[in-house]
């Protein structure tokens, strides 16, 4: 059972992935990413199939997910503070981009036909604790 890979985290893209990669390994620990040439070919299928997952040995896992949580980045409004959820109070803020109205869906639709990347883009934050979603303040 302790050699076989668990998946801690996805990411969207591989850039992602081969940053965290590459501080796992350089702290012993074996990963393996999981679709990431896939998703490195055609980066539109990414939320399709899940992201890429980054895979460590069962026996690593404890330690990986404290090197996870130790480098973690949350989002920061413009004066480098982080962001308080209005919900809940805590800082665990990150910034995700959805399709909420017409002229975004339009967009991801011409942009996948096309195989281009979207053009207009909605993006809110969504506090990781209880999960409340709240717009982008201008």
């Amino acid at each position: 059972m302790q050699d076989t890979f668990v998946t801690i985290a996805k990411y969207q893209y591989s850039t992602e992935a081969e940053i965290i990669k590459g501080r796992l390994e350089s702290e012993g620990i074996s990963v393996f990413l999981k679709d990431n040439i896939t998703i490195d070919t055609d980066p539109l299928v990414s939320q399709a199939i899940g992201g890429i997952k980054l895979n460590v040995l069962a026996k690593d896992k404890a330690q990986a997910v404290e090197i996870l949580q130790a480098i973690q980045s949350y989002s920061m409004d413009n004066d480098g503070q982080p962001l308080k959820c209005p919900n809940c109070g805590n800082h665990h803020i990150r910034l995700y981009s959805t399709i909420n109205n017409v002229k975004a869906l339009v967009s991801f639709l011409i942009s996948f036909l096309t195989g281009t990347l979207p053009f207009s883009t909605r993006y809110q934050y969504q506090c990781e604790d209880c999960k409340t979603r709240f717009p982008i303040k201008a």
